[in-house]
């Protein structure tokens, strides 16, 4: 017996009725029936199942993302939040426009390169964006296979424990101040190349645990273990911690929103993430 033998099938030996089937998105005894259907009309497996209405066409894209090798997570059995997209869709207009962002960035700023490992989302103002777009990309970057860390670096009104369903006792705070460090990251639960460490509990000193030395330093060591760090940031408008953090990376994404953010307001921040010395990788104009 090989090493292979032992292994036993992937999902992407299996077949699609297989899967579904596993899943509980198929009854056993409809695979016949699809089956038949596709012989006689030359169709392929899952063309033949959603013509005969034992299954959606979501439950195809289900099973044709674990056949190559793309997980998605299942919509009412995850903690993530369904708002992300990304983590439960096989494509679509929002997907499309994510993994174009990412291939942007992959060639603009996470290139290998040993300083180019950490990048923080900036904007103006709330309610553009910011926090679901850092999300959305952490996910689409470690579905590239780029070992993924998101840290939730907007200690005032922290969302990404919330988006992935994560306690927010421990969290960047607690490392900061040098209480804690032990199990503040998080590893996303099917999603295997993602990780997260939330903001922690809200301190009353958010800037001055920013500009500690400790903060960089805890950057380098992260970045020993994952191919890109992303940080989430609190607004420009109400106080200038991502203008710190953006220092820190060495580089920021700045966001907008349609018909909401001013060019004003964005121009100000690309021109303070510059003042800092840091590299603005580019602006994002987000109209989800």
């Amino acid at each position: 017996m090989t090493a292979l033998e032992r292994c036993g099938p992937t999902d992407s030996d299996r077949s699609t009725g297989a899967i579904l089937v596993e899943a509980g998105r198929m009854k056993a005894e409809d695979v016949a029936r699809v089956l038949q259907l596709q012989r006689d009309q030359r169709l392929r497996f899952g063309e033949a199942a959603v013509r005969l209405g034992v299954v959606a066409a979501a439950d195809i894209e289900f099973a044709l993302s674990l056949q190559f090798g793309y997980r998605c997570l299942v919509r009412g059995r995850s903690s993530v939040s369904e708002n992300l997209v990304a983590a439960y869709a096989t494509s679509g207009p929002e997907l499309e426009a994510l993994r174009a962002l990412r291939a942007q960035l992959m060639q603009r700023w996470f290139d290998g390169a040993p300083a180019h490992k950490a990048l923080a989302v900036l904007s103006a103002d709330r309610g553009e964006g910011r926090s679901f777009v850092a999300a959305s990309l952490a996910v689409v970057l470690s579905r590239f296979g780029q070992r993924t860390l998101l840290i939730d670096a907007d200690m005032r009104r922290p969302a990404q424990h919330a988006l992935f369903g994560l306690d927010n006792a421990l969290g960047l705070s607690a490392v900061l101040a040098g209480r804690s460090r032990h199990g503040a990251v998080r590893d996303v639960a099917d999603l295997p190349e993602l990780a997260v460490l939330p903001a922690g509990a809200v301190p009353p000193n958010p800037q001055e645990l920013l500009a500690r030395p400790s903060f960089p330093l805890l950057l380098s060591d992260l970045a020993q273990s994952y191919d890109a760090i992303l940080l989430d940031t609190s607004c420009a408008a109400e106080c200038t911690d991502g203008h710190t953090v953006a220092q820190r990376c060495g580089a920021a994404l700045v966001l907008a929103r349609k018909s909401v953010s001013r060019t004003s307001s964005v121009r100000g921040v690309c021109d303070a993430v510059k003042q800092a010395g840091a590299t603005v990788v580019g602006t994002v104009l987000n109209d989800f």
